[in-house]
């Protein structure tokens, strides 16, 4: 998800989110259950790679688990979508200088 919305997250980060599925999966047993299921789930879809979609879906137990990545997701996604309309409008701009100089 970082690499998809260009973000960075600290290795402190990265370990949390591990700890935090670790201790929500139940322990190791669970945790082979967990990758199991997420890679039957991008299988499902026909795809090689996890999405974040499949994590929710797996998640979907743990009510707090769920509600957190729901969320962080939408945050995400509403960031994706502002830095899209910023985008978008700086080459609206630069389209009406480039008119305007014809």
């Amino acid at each position: 998800m970082g690499e998809v919305h260009r973000r960075e997250f600290s290795r402190q980060v990265l370990a949390a989110i591990a700890e935090t599925a670790f201790r929500q999966c139940g322990g190791c047993r669970n945790q082979h259950i967990f990758a199991k299921d997420l890679e039957a789930f991008a299988r499902h879809a026909k795809r090689s790679t996890v999405s974040s979609e499949d994590v929710k879906l797996v998640a979907r137990r743990s009510t707090a688990l769920s509600i957190y990545i729901q969320n962080k997701s939408e945050e995400l996604n509403q960031e994706q979508r502002d830095l899209k309309k910023k985008n978008a409008g700086k080459r609206k701009s630069r389209d009406t200088e480039e008119r305007a100089e014809n």
